[in-house]
């Protein structure tokens, strides 16, 4: 993701908003429509009594595929809002990115 495609896409004022390019926003929505569906799939194994380890193999990779969710979140919102805060004086926001950073790392 370059820095350039993500330039002004942090909110300016009061109101926090993020614009992700169409590109990113369809990438984003794909892999969490992935990931609703493993989430039916494992509900249907409980329902189903599938063997536990089976169940947990399936819920590992959801986490995963999270993960893998908020970590392009992330580097999104590091080459673009956290940068352009910073350059505009605002350091706060490395406080703010460390909160958020260590909730991802629960």
């Amino acid at each position: 993701m370059d820095h350039e495609d993500q330039t002004n896409h942090c909110a300016q004022g009061e109101e926090r908003k993020s614009h992700h390019s169409d590109k990113m926003k369809s990438n984003l929505i794909t892999r969490l429509n992935r990931i609703e569906g493993q989430i039916r799939g494992v509900k249907g194994l409980i329902e189903k009594d599938t063997y536990c380890d089976d169940v947990l193999n399936q819920i590992a990779a959801i986490q995963s595929a999270l993960n893998s969710v908020g970590r392009l979140l992330l580097e999104g919102h590091m080459k673009s809002c956290v940068i352009d805060r910073i350059q505009s004086g605002d350091h706060d926001v490395i406080d703010e990115l460390l909160v958020t950073v260590n909730k991802l790392m629960k």
